[in-house]
């Protein structure tokens, strides 16, 4: 659970653009609040069964965060050995899993990260249905899925792929990918590629490639992500982001994390936009489970991205909470 009170200036609480500023108690800042269930049984052999149901909740009011899928972050079943694990069900793309991997935020307010809103595609903004999401919104999650991860030494390769389950129709909606993963000592590399199809010939197209090195009481992190879309027979939207930060364990309590991302979109028809992002976290580890922190955060807008009568720039501070459970 996670709950912040936030001031913003040119944002309003859901971080949409907006003139003036605002006052509320806001979660998911740190962590998105959440809740869930997972097991695993061993099967004997070296086979294991596992399985992760999740739900994401809007802390301040009590209510699911998505009123239309109870287990909206996860609800998947799997089986798994020294061949890899096999995964079914509702799960993050492969995408999202770099993402995940390499973000320089380390997933930090999720809502208003640019590598998991564009990069990792949870909020892409294109207003259609691309894969099997349950949303016009994003693609982040995938339902009717599955997905493979195998391991060979310091590499670990993923292919996932979803089931528009259309009637006379075996490409409506449906979404592949591949990931590759190498990981040895203080280095992580992952890359992804994936393709989601709309239940026409519009498709989306998606890669994200990052990097993660610690050097002492150090992380750097940085990933790029590109992603294309079919908005119409004849319109295409084109996103670049690029994200670097650095995360200083100042002490086994304190954590100082920075990142600067920078996102361009190119549109048929219409001007070049885009905007830069400065997001700065301070937390305080009370215990292993619970956290206090601070953030800061300012945009700055390019060529009209934040829409008429929005502020060219916009700007936050949150103190909050965080506890798991």
């Amino acid at each position: 659970m996670d709950l912040g009170v936030r001031r913003a200036s040119g944002l309003d609480l859901s971080n949409a653009p907006i003139p003036g500023s605002i006052t509320g108690l806001v979660s998911g800042i740190d962590n998105t609040s959440r809740w869930g269930m997972r097991g695993v049984e061993d099967l004997g052999g070296g086979l294991k069964a596992s399985f992760n149901l999740e739900t994401g909740i809007a802390a301040d009011t009590g209510q699911p965060i998505n009123a239309a899928k109870y287990f909206d972050r996860a609800s998947w079943v799997g089986l798994g050995s020294d061949w890899g694990r096999v995964t079914a069900g509702r799960q993050t793309s492969l995408l999202a899993d770099t993402v995940a991997l390499t973000d320089p935020l380390g997933v930090r307010f999720a809502s208003f990260n640019p590598a998991v809103a564009i990069t990792g595609l949870s909020a892409h903004g294109l207003g259609i249905e691309y894969g099997p999401a349950g949303s016009s919104a994003g693609s982040y999650r995938l339902d009717n899925s599955l997905k493979y991860v195998g391991n060979v030494g310091d590499f670990t390769g993923s292919l996932m792929y979803a089931f528009g389950e259309a009637n006379n129709s075996t490409r409506s909606r449906y979404s592949k990918g591949a990931a590759l993963q190498y990981a040895r000592d203080a280095l992580t590399i992952s890359g992804a590629i994936q393709t989601f199809q709309a239940n026409d010939t519009r498709k989306l197209e998606g890669w994200a490639l990052g990097a993660t090195y610690r050097i002492g009481a150090f992380r750097l992190a940085g990933l790029l992500g590109d992603n294309r879309a079919n908005t119409s027979p004849i319109a295409e939207t084109r996103q670049r982001s690029v994200s670097l930060g650095l995360t200083w364990s100042a002490s086994p309590a304190i954590d100082v994390t920075t990142a600067y991302s920078r996102l361009g979109r190119s549109r048929t028809g219409r001007s070049d936009d885009g905007y830069g992002r400065l997001i700065t976290f301070v937390e305080y580890k009370l215990s292993r489970r619970s956290k206090v922190y601070g953030e800061f955060d300012i945009t700055r807008w390019r060529n009209g991205y934040q829409g008429v009568g929005a502020d060219s720039q916009a700007h936050g501070v949150t103190v909050g909470m965080s506890h798991s459970f």
